[in-house]
């Protein structure tokens, strides 16, 4: 997520950029002999012996994913909501989630003939980029860079085309073609053209089915990371997201991200995404997905937080944040005490604290499965009755042998509060765009599928 020292996790800033797309191109159609709204895509463990990252040697700690998460919130959440630039038959494709972050990689082929790529999945972006020949810079990925000019079905997006408004003065390029560029806090800067081109995905009966004429970046000069992934498939709410070139519908099922053998994740896009549950209103703003969080309770106690604090104003200072491609949880400061306060009642003289000035997180000596057994059930109240609940795999992350941290921390910019994907645990997770609805149904993401 975060991109300082830039490994794959570190692909998260990508949400801030320095151009918008209005308009867009129509929508992709099928080139399948039964034609298909929905992509169904399996999501697997960045530890799973599917994985690049799998190593058997290695246990997976969350140590190493809160600095990707706290930069990313610094770096681009908070600077996106101020608005700073910067049916039953489904479509398969393999999913991966990134090992020093957990945020999910989607394995897609592109092109004619077709190359796969690993693209990482993020709410919190939108455009569907990946690295393209020819290289000015590039860095190493899974698969090798695609090449544009051996496929017979890509095409340039020209700059005076509808779909290219970008808000540089510089987008053409000397041929004119359309041109994007991506500028991050802390300097990693992503570069190329538009383009158009064939997605193709295995089908659950292990056919293919093609997606045409999508929309997206053909990345030339990169600078800052180096990972397994090539590029990014952004499913944020803007025109340039692949969300809105499917259907303005998807959801997600995230089942135990500790478990490397669970199978059952998924994503879905288009009209056969699951929007079940208790719903909550969905606002839009600046590109990011905003939720009305109303309350928090611990058990049966209802903690003492103004629902004010969880406002965004005017100016996009504040406001709730729901984001798949953050970890943990950040929470506003009058948010944040309060919790906090009350795990320290529970658990202060049962456990032992570890206070690191380095690592700002509430953490304790102890293994989160044998000495939090029965600790209280914290839950999200959002606006309509919608409730997120978070058992104590979704509360706290292990920080190295026999220690783990609270998975919520404070806020540390204009008071953004972002619900990661670790709250999101053991939920399927439903966008309904059109609707100004999200979703939350509680259940075993196995038992979805069978649904499906």
């Amino acid at each position: 997520m975060a991109m300082a020292a830039l490994s794959a996790s570190h692909i998260k800033p990508l949400g801030l950029f320095f151009f918008t797309l209005v308009a867009f191109a129509p929508f992709p159609t099928t080139t399948s002999t039964n034609p298909r709204k929905t992509i169904i895509t399996k999501l697997i463990h960045p530890n799973s012996v599917f994985s690049p990252y799998h190593n058997p040697k290695v246990t997976t700690t969350s140590s190493s994913l809160n600095n990707a998460s706290t930069h990313s919130l610094k770096s681009s959440l908070a600077s996106k909501a101020r608005g700073i630039p910067y049916v039953p038959n489904d479509i398969r494709a393999g999913i991966i989630a990134e090992a020093t972050g957990t945020q999910f990689m989607v394995n897609i082929s592109i092109g004619d003939p077709p190359k796969p790529q690993l693209l990482t999945m993020d709410t919190g972006s939108n455009l569907f980029w990946i690295q393209c020949l020819p290289c000015i810079k590039c860095f190493e990925q899974k698969y090798p860079i695609f090449d544009p000019s051996n496929s017979s079905t890509y095409t340039n997006l020209p700059c005076t085309s509808p779909s290219c408004t970008v808000s540089s003065r510089d987008k053409c390029d000397p041929s004119y073609n359309c041109k994007f560029s991506f500028k991050y806090l802390d300097g990693t800067a992503v570069s190329g053209i538009m383009g158009t081109e064939r997605l193709k995905f295995e089908t659950s009966d292990e056919g293919i089915i093609s997606v045409s004429n999508v929309v997206f970046g053909c990345a030339h000069d990169n600078d800052g990371y180096s990972g397994e992934t090539s590029g990014i498939l952004g499913l944020g709410p803007s025109s340039i997201s692949l969300v809105t070139q499917i259907g303005f519908k998807f959801s997600y099922c995230i089942g135990n991200i500790k478990d490397p053998k669970y199978s059952h994740n998924n994503l879905i896009l288009g009209d056969g995404a699951k929007l079940e549950g208790d719903s909550t209103p969905l606002e839009v703003f600046n590109e990011l997905y905003y939720l009305t969080l109303e309350g928090i309770s611990v058990g049966e106690k209802r903690l003492e937080i103004d629902p004010n604090i969880f406002k965004r104003e005017a100016s996009g200072k504040g406001g709730v944040v729901i984001d798949s491609g953050t970890t943990v949880s950040f929470l506003a400061e009058a948010g944040y005490v309060p919790l906090s306060n009350e795990v320290q009642s529970l658990l202060n003289g049962k456990l032992e604290r570890v206070q690191d000035p380095a690592n700002p997180a509430l953490c304790y000596k102890g293994i989160i499965d044998r000495d939090l057994t029965g600790f209280p059930v914290v839950t999200f109240h959002f606006a309509g009755g919608a409730e997120l609940a978070l058992d104590i795999n979704s509360m706290f992350e292990e920080n190295g042998e026999d220690e783990f941290c609270m998975a919520i921390h404070q806020s540390g910019l204009d008071e953004l509060s972002v619900i990661g994907i670790m709250a999101q645990q053991s939920y399927n997770i439903g966008y309904d765009l059109g609707g100004n609805k999200i979703f939350f149904q509680r259940i075993d993401c196995e038992l979805l599928e069978l649904a499906s």
